[in-house]
């Protein structure tokens, strides 16, 4: 079967009934966890950003506060989980101001932790992609919150 594009697919879409939209959107939430995350963020969280921000934060924390730091093997595995959870957020809001907001705590909880990061190799590119993504993402904000963030953003620089 091959999938309609996206085009196609808002053309049906708004030839539907309230009753059908519905039932189309609650079957897409059975079969996938994503799906169903996402439209909880649409229904629930979406109107307050913020507190969404807020409550992705304490996640995080709690993530790094159960990582495995004794063997750097399984640290880098819970670290590279974090930030596919943190990303898939991300993708959930679309927003710039929230991807800036969660990939510097993501970043600052990381070299607070006492995981010896810089000594890999692999962990050193993960932390600078995830700083050059932060930077691109305040790039195309506006100006006044573009300063707000650099002042962050400095120190999270590796010294």
């Amino acid at each position: 079967m091959k999938a309609s594009t996206l085009n196609e697919l808002k053309q049906e879409l708004v030839n539907l009934s309230v009753p059908q939209l519905t039932a189309f959107c609650l079957k897409l939430a059975r079969f996938k966890k994503e799906n169903k995350e996402l439209l909880t963020y649409l229904l629930f969280e979406a109107h307050d950003e913020a507190a969404y921000v807020q409550s992705v934060k304490k996640e995080m924390i709690e993530q790094f506060e159960n990582i495995n730091d004794g063997n750097i093997y399984f640290a880098k595995k819970s670290i590279r989980k974090i930030l596919r959870t943190t990303n898939k957020y991300i993708r959930y809001s679309g927003s710039k101001t929230v991807e800036t907001e969660l990939l510097i705590c993501y970043c600052s909880l990381l070299k607070k932790s006492a995981i010896p990061f810089r000594k890999s190799a692999a962990l050193v590119n993960l932390y600078e992609r995830q700083v050059a993504k932060i930077s691109k993402a305040i790039n195309a904000m506006h100006e006044d919150l573009q300063h707000d963030y650099l002042k962050e953003i400095k120190q999270l620089n590796l010294g």
